[in-house]
């Protein structure tokens, strides 16, 4: 139930935030007379180009489509196909339910496309020349969507990839399956399966794309040697379950994790990760019986559409997924790794909820136990200001708690990865109606994608210089491993015993995790819970 309770949590967090990033529209040019043209290992696409030398290639098939007797299976290859086919318009977001995520005040955006479950697609934006000779090819980075596994979509605008193809490097992202249709566990599946398995289908899809990107990118003057992956939110947690699956090693050599729920807590993800592959097939049972589906073949046989549902994400199967230890086991991969301000647990998304004195100090109770007294001195709140000051001392207090995580973490990392760098993203997003949120949730990604092209909201020229920075930051990674470069604030990378992480925002440079009583209280909180 917990995990359900996070997932629903976080489709309602990125429904908020990207609802904001509504009014960025997607760049549809007009295609040239001569739509530039190329060919892939089963056939010629052709895409559209757009202003500053960028050719985009929309809804390439990796996969076969993953219908009929072909729902829950590993993606299979696509058929070849004579002629030119058209890749100048997105393909369908795969079946997922968004009901959930319509507030009041939000509008629909992560199925901004037709959902199908035909919809094994995937998006290339390159300003790089075609075929260029190994010498001059371009770094490719493979973007993952967010959406608590029960949503996304690679067609969302914000996640337009025209800008970082101007920056130099070969943008792809990938639609892949969510929700029951991307992640069911049933006895039937894994009794069909060679691998005695079922479940993780939508991580399989990422892997098929990744190895879709080895077969081709370089005819897109992309780099097959030189692959980043990096996701926010679900996909930072795809991120991390792709380092730990022996079925991606290889296929990439660097990666990002933006605000990843469970990566940061240096635990496996609570109520699913850490399942076991039969209790999955027990809840995938319930589900069927559920829709009056007694076999296999009947749950095959009912519409997609009826198949819709949310609460479902990846887990250890025991062959995508061995294990979900706390460190990533991919060796010599570097890693980038942060979190938002008003990120999961910390930021107010919907009404707002009265936080007093007494309920603040109620919830250090339950939250520490033994320890809550000491919390309560180093975040107080004294009778004088009550009330008022809770609030914000909460969020102070989350914020150190979430900053310490991820340097504990990274140090537990640190044997598997040659290079760790650490972020904490503070601009907040201007945003006249909700100046509340701050820097929530899936903020940081128009900065991230230099796409602050957003219709009816007061960005400044502060914004503008924090996007240019931080997707400088994410392209010189990409580029060579290492965020720094020519002009930027130095990031330092992750040292054992320095405690510091990399301020993103108006300010940009290294600050501590937290003062030093603080850090060492959550760092023994860290500890307790890896042990229980």
């Amino acid at each position: 139930m917990l995990y359900l309770h996070v997932m629903k949590l976080l489709c309602w967090v990125l429904a908020l935030g990207l609802a904001f990033f509504a009014g960025l529209l997607v760049l549809r040019q007009p295609a040239s007379a001569a739509a530039p043209q190329i060919q892939t290992d089963v056939g010629v696409v052709a895409g559209k180009s757009l202003p500053g030398g960028v050719r985009a290639f929309l809804g390439v098939p990796f996969a076969a489509p993953p219908v009929g007797n072909l729902r829950w299976r590993p993606p299979q290859p696509v058929a070849p196909w004579s002629g030119v086919r058209p890749a100048d318009h997105f393909a369908g977001a795969c079946m997922q339910n968004v009901a959930h995520s319509r507030l009041p005040w939000t509008a629909p955006f992560m199925d901004q496309q037709p959902a199908s479950e035909d919809c094994l697609y995937l998006n290339v934006w390159t300003a790089a020349p075609a075929h260029a000779p190994a010498t001059a090819r371009r770094p490719v980075m493979v973007f993952i969507y967010g959406g608590g596994f029960n949503e996304g979509a690679g067609s969302v605008a914000v996640y337009n990839g025209a800008q970082l193809a101007r920056q130099g490097v070969v943008l792809v992202n990938v639609n892949y399956r969510v929700g029951a249709l991307g992640f069911l566990a049933y006895p039937g599946l894994t009794a069909e399966s060679p691998h005695h398995s079922s479940g993780n289908y939508g991580l399989l899809d990422q892997i098929a794309a990744l190895h879709w990107v080895q077969r081709n990118i370089a005819a897109f003057g992309g780099d097959p040697a030189n692959v980043t992956i990096f996701g926010q939110s679900a996909g930072a947690m795809s991120v991390a379950d792709l380092m730990r699956s022996p079925l991606a090693r290889g296929l990439f050599v660097r990666a990002i994790a933006e605000s990843g729920p469970g990566l940061l807590t240096g635990r496996p993800r609570a109520g699913g990760a850490e399942a076991t592959l039969a209790a999955h097939e027990q809840a995938g049972l319930k589900f069927a019986a559920a829709k009056h589906a007694g076999s296999l073949a009947a749950l095959r046989a009912l519409p997609a559409a009826d198949l819709v549902a949310s609460g479902f994400g990846p887990f250890a199967d025991g062959w995508v997924l061995p294990d979900t230890s706390a460190t990533l086991a991919a060796p010599e991969v570097p890693l980038l790794v942060g979190m938002v301000a008003n990120d999961i647990g910390i930021g107010n998304y919907g009404p707002a909820r009265p936080l007093t004195r007494a309920t603040y100090e109620a919830a250090a109770q339950r939250q520490y136990g033994a320890r809550a007294s000491e919390f309560l001195k180093l975040y107080p709140v004294s009778s004088a200001v009550g009330d008022t000051a809770a609030a914000a001392m909460q969020k102070t207090a989350a914020r150190d708690r979430g900053r310490v995580r991820i340097d504990v973490w990274a140090a537990a990392q640190r044997h598997l990865s040659p290079a760790i760098y650490t972020y904490y993203f503070d601009r907040a997003t201007p945003w006249p109606e909700h100046p509340e949120f701050g820097a929530f949730h899936t903020s940081e990604i128009p900065y991230v994608f230099a796409n602050l092209t957003l219709a009816g909201h007061p960005y400044t020229g502060v914004d503008r210089r924090v996007s240019e920075r931080v997707s400088s930051y994410w392209v010189n990674f990409a580029t060579r491993g290492n965020p720094n470069g020519a002009g930027l604030p130095a990031w330092p990378a992750y040292q054992p015993g320095a405690h510091i992480t990399m301020e993103l925002g108006a300010q940009m440079g290294a600050m501590p995790e937290a003062t030093t009583p603080q850090r060492l209280a959550f760092q023994l909180a860290a500890a307790q819970a890896d042990t229980h």
